[in-house]
């Protein structure tokens, strides 16, 4: 089965991270990457957290077959300059979906992920805005093209996440405790300076 961030990684070439940097004002693509890569675990986090029960999973299966059918992904420089606009418009709505993803977490999560990756806080949320129809373009293609019912998506965001806290991603850790938390700011700054100590490294090396 396969890793739902290790697919999402590979969307984030030199281009695309040229292109993420221009949308929300960052000179540094360092800063992108490393914030991209917060967001896109911390979402893909929250996603298996919400599909840990069935009605969630009911839900999240529900949501991907009627809004993201993965259509976003056939043109994401059109999708982030705003040239493309899907048939439906719900697949785009990066807000709505952080908010049901996330709820009040939200502004706990883009803090962590500025102080963890050095891009202000108002960059990160944009790029966060911006990724979320990504992740869940990606998920509902998977789950077309997998052919998977309610169990079979729980399984992979699940496995997901196992494997990369196996692997020793950092950025899962962080999530994962983040979200099992109530994100009060001590606990943001303290999670923020362990992951960033060691997180370029460890992250992008094979870059």
């Amino acid at each position: 089965m396969a890793n739902l961030l290790d697919l999402l990684q590979g969307q984030m070439d030199d281009n695309f991270l040229d292109t993420l940097s221009s949308q929300i004002g960052a000179d540094d693509r360092q800063q992108t990457a490393t914030a991209a890569s917060g967001i896109m675990s911390t979402l893909v986090s929250a996603l298996a957290k919400n599909a840990s029960t069935p009605e969630g999973a009911a839900s999240l299966s529900n949501a991907l077959d009627r809004d993201h059918d993965g259509s976003v992904l056939d043109n994401l420089f059109g999708m982030l300059g705003g040239q493309v606009q899907p048939q439906n418009p719900r697949a785009l709505n990066g807000a709505g979906i952080l908010n049901h993803l996330l709820g009040e977490q939200q502004g706990g999560a883009v803090d962590m992920i500025s102080k963890m990756s050095g891009l202000d806080s108002s960059k990160t949320g944009n790029l966060m805005t911006m990724l979320a129809p990504m992740v869940m373009g990606l998920l509902g293609q998977q789950k077309q093209q997998q052919g998977l019912d309610v169990n079979g998506l729980t399984g992979l965001l699940t496995q997901t996440v196992t494997s990369q806290k196996q692997s020793g991603n950092p950025l899962v850790d962080m999530a994962t405790r983040f979200l099992d938390k109530d994100g009060d700011g001590s606990m943001i700054d303290d999670i923020a300076g362990m992951v960033g100590k060691n997180l370029l490294g460890n992250l992008f090396g094979k870059r």
